[in-house]
């Protein structure tokens, strides 16, 4: 009887719980239109039979079908947030206890969508009304007049179903991407690098013929074969080892030889030791400015994230100007940069227009921190990246609400040092400049959070370097995450800079242990 009653009671509880699982989902659809079943729908063509899909008229419809294939239930939602992560609504993520950064988190390990559908769909996103105009006059030979007045979604949807666009087979969609749109094209070939990345995986002989008829494809695509495992280029070891022989559209073989060569793109990230990266965090600035509260964090972040990726970190805290001369003085002249691949160097302090602030309020030229490092100046550096990300202000201080702050102010003190010229980055080659804002704005700090351009490079950083993304895509996301957020007013944005005289891509080795957050 005991145990009759234990049942009843386990089932009424699991009613419950489905219920309230039950519920979520329909307060979900209820906040999605149309335009975002659409989206979901094209997101799991590959998941759920086409016979279903046809049928689809609200977003419930996708979530019994999904419940239906066993895809979603109340004990693992991640599909769900997974879809909605995708198609960027973000604030309903909220409603089953995930958030941005917690699906990101664990895409690479449950992520169902496939990178060839997202790439489509990230495709559709970005294409404009006079792109979207423009790729159908290139296609006209293949639309009929009929279907000219279709989204980019339902465009790319007709492609795939006339054969002219599958996994394998995105020629034809290069072609008109480099007709229309760089950028358009750029996420193709992330695409074709995320894929590459997987065959991998599996070892380099499963490298198919692909989808590569002309020579300028496989030159696109065998360029951004760049893997790295374990601080080790994958392909240059097979190159040693063996003859990479694959057919490659007209019967173009592929040697290992060859492969080597085309290495050049990415700079050398193989060496005994990753580098130097160190942190200058300016907390406390006597009665000068003001503290920089929630500053500590981003520097603790730093610590972690670039100690992740195998460089050697140096924090240093409340130097003055003449200090932080002095600091990049001593590592200008140190022997030890001799054996490492890189150099990274990250400031958090106040700033004005070109420069930052010592815990002195005296201002120091960025150009004329970053010119220690040139060829000339520290030769056991030459033609190895040089990295800077400055979180500062570029501009005058303003007013803000209780919980966002300006890391920039205009003391009073005489002792203030004319402004320097905003043109910051040296003129020779292998430097990187990634700024939390453009000239003359600020930029903010939450007081317990961190600044909004740290916290969004650091989650990048552990979300992209195991994809194998070079860190000027990643600072593209990074200005993509910066320039979504708002003061809880809803009335200050911010933009940050990213501008390099870099010669190669700068890809890190993907590190043996998982992200540190």
């Amino acid at each position: 009887l005991l145990s009759g009653r234990e049942t009843v009671g386990s089932s009424n509880m699991e009613d419950d719980v489905n219920s309230k699982f039950l519920q979520q989902l329909l307060l979900i659809g209820e906040d999605l239109v149309a335009e975002d079943v659409s989206a979901l729908k094209f997101l799991c063509t590959d998941l759920l039979p086409f016979r279903k899909l046809e049928n689809v008229k609200s977003a419930m419809d996708i979530f019994q079908f999904l419940m239906d294939e066993d895809y979603l239930n109340e004990e693992d939602p991640f599909l769900l947030a997974e879809l909605l992560y995708r198609i960027r609504c973000y604030s309903l993520l909220r409603k089953f206890g995930y958030t941005k950064e917690k699906v990101q988190e664990c895409l690479h390990r449950k992520g169902r969508v496939s990178s060839y559908r997202q790439m489509l769909y990230d495709l559709s996103v970005n294409i404009t009304d006079k792109m979207l105009m423009d790729i159908v006059f290139i296609l006209q030979d293949y639309i009929p007049k009929r279907l000219t007045t279709l989204s980019a979604l339902e465009l790319l949807i007709f492609l795939e179903k006339q054969g002219i666009l599958s996994e394998n087979k995105v020629q034809k969609l290069e072609e008109v991407c480099m007709c229309v749109s760089p950028d358009l094209l750029e996420i193709v070939n992330c695409y074709k690098r995320t894929k590459a990345c997987m065959l991998v995986a599996y070892g380099v002989e499963a490298i198919p013929c692909l989808y590569f008829g002309t020579l300028l494809a496989v030159r696109f695509f065998l360029l951004d074969l760049i893997w790295f495992r374990k601080g080790t280029n994958v392909f240059a070891q097979h190159a040693r080892n063996r003859s990479l022989k694959g057919s490659l559209g007209n019967g173009t073989v592929c040697s290992g030889r060859w492969l080597t060569c085309l290495l050049w793109r990415s700079y050398k990230m193989d060496g005994p030791h990753r580098g130097f990266c160190i942190v200058i965090n300016n907390v406390n600035f006597g009665n000068s400015l003001p503290k920089r509260r929630g500053s500590c964090k981003d520097a603790e972040e730093l610590r972690q994230v670039f100690t992740w990726l195998g460089l050697d970190v140096k924090v240093y805290k409340d130097l003055t100007s003449q200090q932080i001369e002095d600091l990049m003085l001593m590592w200008q002249r140190s022997p030890d940069h001799k054996d490492r691949d890189c150099f990274i160097c990250c400031i958090l302090s106040h700033g004005e227009s070109g420069a930052i602030y010592g815990n002195d309020a005296k201002a120091v030229s960025i150009r004329k921190i970053m010119s220690h490092f040139t060829a000339k100046q520290c030769p056991q550096l030459a033609k190895k990246p040089k990295l800077f990300f400055i979180q500062a202000c570029q501009g005058k201080a303003i007013q803000h609400p209780v919980y966002i702050e300006a890391d920039a102010q205009t003391p009073s003190s005489s002792s203030m040092q004319q402004s320097p010229s905003s043109e910051s980055i040296p003129e020779e080659a292998d430097f990187l400049l990634g700024m939390a804002t453009i000239n003359g704005c600020v930029s903010f700090r939450h007081i317990e959070e961190g600044t909004w351009y740290i916290q969004a490079l650091c989650s990048n950083l552990q979300l992209l370097v195991p994809r194998g993304e070079d860190i000027l895509s990643i600072l593209t996301e990074v200005n993509e995450d910066v320039s979504r957020r708002v003061d809880p007013l809803g009335t200050k944005k911010q933009m940050p800079q990213p501008a390099y005289t870099l010669r190669r891509k700068v890809i890190f080795p993907i590190p043996k242990e998982p992200p540190p957050s």
